[in-house]
């Protein structure tokens, strides 16, 4: 739906509930002109709460934005100029080349960051409400109601109190000249304002959205298509006098609900699932085995094997009740599928039961380890894998090459050594070395003897030097003729930066030059956080490091 050029609108809420007290042509979408620097403002202070950029990063002036059409700041194409410069701008002056370089410097074109500013109004309820640009100049498809600014100035004041009190300015600081605030004369005129923001264009009609306090009440309102900046102004005090003989005195304050912004990630992710095979039933004595290599289980993309509990138990009692094959008899020269294990070296272990290292899990059959002319191929003493022990390497001296391997007298018991009497080499002696001792926890730091513990030498104090990370930071509000007038700032603003200041101390340092107000115990973020937070309210101030 477009826009139509203004006829009368009004909305007028009380903000400590969000409850609407007065509403004319509230949902009809009108040209909100400058109003729309309002969601402008709101996703560049949101940039920075998220870390995104820093107050003092700088944007790029491009040519398009350096082009808008006024009010402008006076920008140039190819100047790069501080964020806090163009929040200022943008909230005080209203400059359009301000608020497009704000846009185009955070999502990278104004076309984009206008998609995002449409987004932002849905997550804040604003349901009458598109947005084409960053400055509120007229086009086709920029549209908002007086229900959903006022909605958005109400998330203005309670998401960002920090930067809340730009709005209330006469004058700013906007880098390249100072600019004055185009609310001034309501913000004089009306007892209790403190914002937000005019606009103006033909098609729009001069239109405004007000915040004001009284007591405990606050009352917010809009109004667009004005006729004049005097009509417009004297329409909005009618309002908010009726908010505020409208709204009840005592009212539990409700905050507004932080918007909720879906951000979608896309997460690639490959699952391989082995191929689960039944559980094979234990050896029995004498039966033969066949080893082979199993192959590598392939990923699948959209299916998983599942095997139940039921499956199993069925596989292992049929592998149960198979007979065992009867062991023939090794006929000479024949190759056996699973081969004796023999006897050990002197010295050796001997491992009571099977094992399969893993040379023999990748070729699928042990190799036959007995040397070359060795014909007991019947003599083995126990066949079968489950007596097996382990080969052990061959020793690379030719003279342990040469020992005879020692074989174990049938029915003797079996045990975790054989003992032997012949000398062993050094490799096969290790073997059976004992156990070294387990290491002492003590630790010893110097070792001195009876004359130096009588007179100890000199002590030297070394100091580390601190790091970025340490509590070694601070921030300096400036020089005070007196402690008095120090103290006063610090305590007022440790009661509005209670949030960014945490644990830090306050401290009025006695110098030559005066009194320096300090919040010192900080680490540099914290430090970093809080100075950037004082600038935005005008708030001098330096970060003290170590």
């Amino acid at each position: 739906m477009a826009a139509i050029s203004a006829p009368y609108a009004a909305y007028v809420m009380d903000a400590r509930t969000g409850q609407e007290i007065y509403a004319q042509n509230a949902d009809t979408r009108l040209h909100p002109a400058s109003l729309t620097k309002m969601m402008t403002l709101y996703l560049a202070f949101s940039a920075i709460e998220r870390g995104q950029v820093r107050l003092d990063s700088k944007f790029l002036v491009s040519t398009h934005a350096a082009n808008q059409a006024p009010s402008r700041l006076g920008l140039k194409p190819g100047q790069r100029i501080e964020l806090r410069y163009l929040i200022r701008a943008a909230a005080v002056k209203s400059a359009n080349d301000a608020a497009t370089t704000i846009g185009e410097g955070l999502a990278g074109s104004e076309s984009k960051f206008a998609e995002q500013m449409t987004q932002m109004a849905r997550a804040l309820g604003m349901r009458n409400t598109h947005f084409q640009n960053a400055n509120g100049l007229t086009a086709t498809g920029h549209y908002s109601s007086a229900r959903d600014m006022s909605l958005l100035g109400r998330h203005l004041f309670y998401d960002f109190p920090q930067y809340y009190s730009i709005f209330s300015r006469r004058t700013a600081d906007a880098g390249i000249a100072n600019v004055a605030n185009t609310n001034r004369r309501f913000l004089d005129s009306y007892e209790g304002a403190d914002g937000i923001k005019t606009g103006y264009t033909r098609a729009a009609g001069f239109n405004l959205t007000a915040s004001a306090k009284r007591g405990n009440k606050r009352i917010i309102a809009t109004v667009l298509g004005g006729n004049s900046t005097a009509h417009r102004n004297a329409m909005m005090a009618q309002l908010l006098d009726a908010g505020f003989g409208s709204a009840p005195n005592r009212v539990r304050e409700t905050r507004p609900a932080p918007p909720q912004v879906v951000v979608e990630r896309r997460v690639r992710r490959t699952v391989q699932v082995a191929a689960n095979e039944p559980v094979a039933a234990a050896p029995q004595q004498g039966q033969t085995i066949r080893m082979s290599t199993s192959s590598r289980p392939t990923a699948r993309a959209s299916s998983v094997a599942v095997v139940t509990p039921a499956a199993i138990n069925a596989a292992v009692e049929r592998a149960q009740r198979a007979p065992a094959p009867a062991a023939a008899p090794p006929v000479q020269g024949q190759t056996l599928s699973a081969s004796a294990r023999p006897t050990r070296k002197p010295g050796s272990r001997q491992i009571e039961t099977a094992s399969v290292d893993e040379q023999d899990t990748r070729s699928g059959a042990r190799p036959d380890t007995r040397p070359e002319g060795d014909q007991n191929d019947g003599a083995i003493s126990n066949p079968g894998l489950s007596s097996s022990a382990r080969p052990v390497r061959s020793p690379r001296s030719d003279q342990s090459a040469s020992l005879a391997p020692a074989v174990a007298a049938p029915g003797a018991a079996a045990s975790l050594f054989v003992q032997s009497n012949a000398p062993q080499p050094e490799s096969l002696a290790m073997l059976n070395s004992n156990a070294p001792a387990p290491r002492t926890e003590t630790i010893i730091l110097a070792s001195m003897t009876p004359e130096d513990m009588n007179e100890p030498s000199e002590q030297e104090i070394v100091s580390r030097s601190t790091n970025a990370g340490g509590r070694n930071y601070g921030v300096s509000l400036g020089l005070f003729r007196s402690q008095g007038e120090a103290e006063q700032l610090l305590l007022q603003t440790a009661l509005q930066e209670s949030a960014s200041l945490g644990t830090a101390a306050r401290q009025v340092a006695n110098t030559k030059r005066g009194f320096q107000a300090n919040f010192v115990g900080m680490n540099k973020e914290t430090a970093e956080l809080t100075c950037n937070r004082l600038s935005a309210r005008q708030q001098s101030c330096v970060i003290m490091g170590p």
